[in-house]
């Protein structure tokens, strides 16, 4: 009976493991602090220089792209967060700059990144436009990012439904890209920009996800 209680007690846990990690990153995203500008500022600095929201969004996904593939970047962002769980540097950092560019996108088209909801709604447009359709098709997950963002009300079920889908399949993409990089590593001249390559495609896919999916809300 002891050794069957901890790996019951981690399956339990892992939904509140997983939105309290997801929590903290889009916090991170959306408020940034003293060295790193939160999604919000990321978004007026963005329309200000460009003078029209579209073109600012265009800016946004440029910049975070090129986020995603500085992998120096990604790896020393020095007191990131407090991780509840171990998790490659990597993983956290790319996580930051792909919500944050999301956050951006969506405060820029009218949404209240503080509404919790909307935050939910942030946290699944993470899992990118063909994996959303599949868990909403399948069931698993009621609706998409427009859908969460726009409910009369905030399901704390359907939150943590998605932090857990959200969490694996960050880990999944994870696993599946250090697999890539490690056979890159064998061809001459290639394996050094593979992952960061991989990164930004990653990032531009979610960049152009979110656009369609926040659709404008401002007048």
């Amino acid at each position: 009976m002891s050794t069957q209680e901890p790996s019951k007690t981690l399956v339990q846990r892992a939904p509140e493991v997983a939105g309290n990690w997801l929590r903290q990153i889009l916090v991170f995203a959306i408020e940034g602090n003293m060295s790193i500008p939160g999604a919000k500022d990321a978004a007026a600095r963005a329309l200000q220089s460009r003078g029209d929201h579209e073109a600012a969004l265009d800016t946004l996904i440029r910049q975070h792209v090129g986020l995603a593939g500085a992998q120096g970047f990604l790896t020393n962002l020095g007191g990131l967060i407090t991780l509840p769980v171990a998790l490659p540097a990597n993983l956290a950092g790319l996580a930051v700059v792909q919500m944050r560019m999301i956050a951006a996108i969506a405060h820029l088209r009218g949404y209240d990144v503080n509404d919790r909801r909307v935050r939910s709604a942030l946290t699944l447009a993470m899992l990118g436009e063909d994996e959303v359709r599949k868990q909403v098709a399948s069931g698993r997950l009621a609706s998409t990012p427009m859908g969460i963002a726009t409910a009369p009300v905030f399901d704390p079920t359907l939150e943590h439904a998605v932090s857990e889908r959200v969490f694996g399949d960050l880990g999944t993409k994870m696993a599946g890209k250090h697999v890539v990089v490690q056979v890159a590593k064998r061809i001459p001249l290639v394996g050094g920009g593979v992952g960061a390559a991989a990164d930004g495609y990653f990032t531009y896919a979610l960049g152009q996800y979110a656009r369609r999916e926040f659709v404008r809300r401002r007048s």
